[in-house]
């Protein structure tokens, strides 16, 4: 794990010193020009990864970097090999840093070709060094990172994808603050527990109206890989970091699997340079024609209802949008993008489609109109499944903000709403965020997915039958169903059921602590005369020790 690799930390903090000292002082525009080295590594690696496996089984690969590439401004055609990573890194530092200006980066921002999102975006993207050295030093420990992440991958049995993933979610924490809009990075491990609570399968479409660099999507697309070895091969599967299952994904990721998975994601983002980062990010970890555009998800410019089978998402929690702008088929009484985005979210969704989204306390709890009207709207048109309370810690350094995720089906039907109140997450709740043993990850997870088994279960009701599969669709067994939870629930511990109807009676308020039974320990004070008992008796003591002390002078 990335966080416990501290040659791995070393090296990155290195790099970034080196950038601040070489003139580039911006975090932003110093994460776009790493991201850009490090692009051109990664490409160079799989690459030659595909042309090796295309070797060794005989089929036919084009690589990207076969034929000429006609230099942008000029009558002069390179060979596209002379572009690589591998290649280049050996030229005099002068003559490397004129290539890469003005070859190697021009052949990346048309990489795509030209009616590509990834070409589109990076029209005006630029390499910015300003000297020779800090490009040398810079692919130095682009390369000394890499050797590290293979390192560990052998020695600590970790996938080389998820390392190289962790470095790049590093990097991108740097600039993943909670400024502008409300925007701040998702921490991976809340990424991997809501793609496990909404389980994509393989062909679904899945998307995020406000993606940054992609870290929803991306948590989709390991989770789908990760349960087609599942299906598979089982064995193959290992428990990660966070207590989630994980496996190696190449022996799945075949060409009809990796056509599939090419058209499923979409992202939206109204930060250009957020767009162009996702996309890398995408096209780093195998989405070779990732689908995230530019684009204002609230405004009238967004047409793209009922459409997804899945959305994750932590769209931004503060900020408002002008009157005018807000899109038509947004009817919530209010400018406040939180709640907007909840019902964008909801939109977006086909019938039977399940959204996990996060959103701010006051989303769950606050009694203006429009607040109220949201909740209504995912309790009345669609099942929501589930209410799990994140600690406010849970997003530090970059935000104290407490939230919670919600789970929601639009067209289903809302009989009983889930609670989780999370205490630990795997990581300390303070600034530092170190790992710990403690986490409610994988326990939410599996009481989320038996939650109607294990909440009659554990209200001490005889199911029909002893097993999480029981058919809870069998029209025999759903009266039974309702009759049983109806007769309440031990809310004591870390998660109960809460019936529509107590919640409606509520204002539709979705505050755990509402319905949350707190437990006193109540304190029995022994009786005065023995208080005082004891202190005569403790002075007795006392003044005995004294004497014998005086004694032995």
């Amino acid at each position: 794990m990335l966080q416990n690799n501290t040659q791995l930390k070393s090296l990155i903090d290195k790099l970034w010193q080196n950038f601040w000292e070489g003139g580039i002082a911006n975090p932003l525009t110093a994460i776009e020009q790493i991201t850009y080295l490090i692009f051109m590594k990664r490409l160079d690696d799989l690459e030659a990864k595909r042309e090796r496996d295309a070797e060794w089984t005989g089929e036919i690969y084009v690589s990207r970097f076969s034929g000429k590439f006609q230099i942008p401004g000029s009558n002069e055609s390179i060979d596209k090999n002379e572009l690589r990573w591998s290649v280049f890194k050996h030229k005099p530092a002068d003559e490397m840093l004129l290539h890469v200006q003005m070859k190697v980066f021009p052949f990346l921002k048309e990489l795509n070709g030209e009616t590509s999102p990834f070409t589109k975006h990076m029209a005006n993207a630029v390499f910015i060094m300003p000297k020779a050295s800090l490009l040398v030093s810079a692919i130095n420990i682009v390369e000394d990172i890499f050797k590290e992440i293979e390192r560990d991958a052998t020695e600590g049995g970790h996938a080389f994808q998820d390392i190289q993933g962790d470095v790049y979610e590093m990097l991108l924490s740097e600039i993943a603050t909670a400024g502008k809009n409300g925007q701040f990075r998702t921490p991976r491990h809340i990424i991997k527990l809501m793609a496990e609570l909404v389980a994509p399968q393989l062909g679904q479409r899945i998307a995020d109206p406000a993606c940054g660099t992609g870290g929803f999507l991306l948590g989709a697309y390991q989770y789908i890989l990760t349960d087609l070895v599942r299906k598979k091969d089982p064995a193959k599967l290992q428990k990660d970091e966070d207590g989630f299952e994980r496996a190696a994904i190449s022996a799945v990721l075949t060409q009809e699997v990796k056509s599939i998975l090419d058209k499923s994601f979409v992202g939206y983002d109204i930060d250009t340079t957020m767009v162009r980062l996702g996309l890398m990010n995408m096209m780093m970890h195998g989405i070779d024609q990732p689908s995230i555009d530019y684009r204002d998800t609230l405004s009238k410019s967004y047409n793209e209802d009922s459409q997804f089978d899945i959305v994750l998402a932590n769209p931004p929690f503060t900020g408002n949008i002008d009157k005018g702008d807000i899109n038509e088929g947004l009817k919530l009484p209010t400018t406040k993008t939180e709640l907007l985005f909840v019902e964008r979210i909801f939109n977006m969704l086909k019938m039977g489609g399940t959204a996990a989204v996060i959103v701010p306390s006051g989303v769950i709890q606050n009694s203006g109109k429009a607040f109220e009207a949201v909740r209504k709207l995912m309790i009345e048109q669609a099942e929501l499944k589930a209410v799990i309370a994140i600690p406010s810690g849970v997003f530090k350094p970059y935000a104290g903000v407490s939230t919670a995720i919600l789970i929601f089906t639009k067209g289903g039907e809302t009989n009983h709403v889930w609670f989780y109140d999370m205490q630990a997450d795997g990581y300390t709740l303070d600034d530092k965020r170190n790992k710990i043993a403690e986490s409610d990850l994988p326990e939410i997870v599996q009481r989320y997915k038996n939650r109607l088994y294990h909440e009659s279960h554990d209200l001490g009701i005889d199911m029909i039958a002893a097993e999480p599969e029981i058919d809870f669709n069998e029209k025999t067994n759903q009266g039974n169903r309702e009759n049983r939870i109806n007769q309440g629930s031990d809310r004591r511990g870390k998660y109960f059921m809460v019936p529509k109807k107590e919640i409606v009676e509520n204002n539709y308020d979705l505050n755990l602590s509402t319905y949350k039974e707190e437990v006193y320990e109540e304190v029995v004070y022994e009786k005065p005369e023995v208080i005082f008992e004891k202190i005569e008796s403790l002075e007795t003591e006392i003044q005995k020790g004294l004497g014998e002390l005086k004694a032995l002078m």
